[in-house]
């Protein structure tokens, strides 16, 4: 099945690329969310008008990127979290709650899904994620995960 992504994809594209993908993943999982829509021959206006909306904002988000950028580097981010004996958490710390973390300290609403932790936080301390906000821009930024 040929689709047109209207938004970003992780593994498969960006908006306005078109996909080749297996039929019961675009029909059950990307169109009904609204992450594609059927590839058509009058459907390239709608590949042109996404590109060039995403270029236009690529060009302004870069320089808002690099400000956000030096805000979340500049001071740590507290993450409270339950926690047990010795340190050890109740789970594991979520991207949702270093997004919420993050925006309580820098005033910068930051997309969970672009939040990378390299290993799961399960202890109290000092660590570290990096944040991908735009594509050529990545801030990284030190968590103290503390008990609540």
């Amino acid at each position: 099945m040929k689709l047109i992504l209207t938004q970003e994809v992780d593994g498969l594209g960006a908006p306005g690329d078109v996909v080749e993908v297996k039929d019961g993943y675009g029909r059950n999982y990307l169109v009904p969310r609204g992450l594609g829509i059927r590839w058509t021959r009058g459907g390239e206006k709608t590949i042109e008008s996404i590109k060039t909306a995403r270029t236009a904002r690529a060009a302004r988000d870069e320089d808002h990127a690099t400000e956000i950028k030096t805000k979340l580097e500049a001071s740590p981010v507290n993450v409270k979290v339950r926690a047990g004996e010795g340190g050890r958490l109740f789970g594991a710390v979520t991207t949702s709650e270093i997004a919420d973390a993050i925006a309580d300290v820098s005033g910068e609403k930051v997309d969970r899904r672009t939040i990378v932790v390299a290993n799961p936080i399960k202890t109290l301390g000092s660590h570290s994620v990096s944040v991908k906000l735009h594509d050529e821009v990545s801030a990284t930024v030190a968590l103290n995960v503390v008990p609540s």
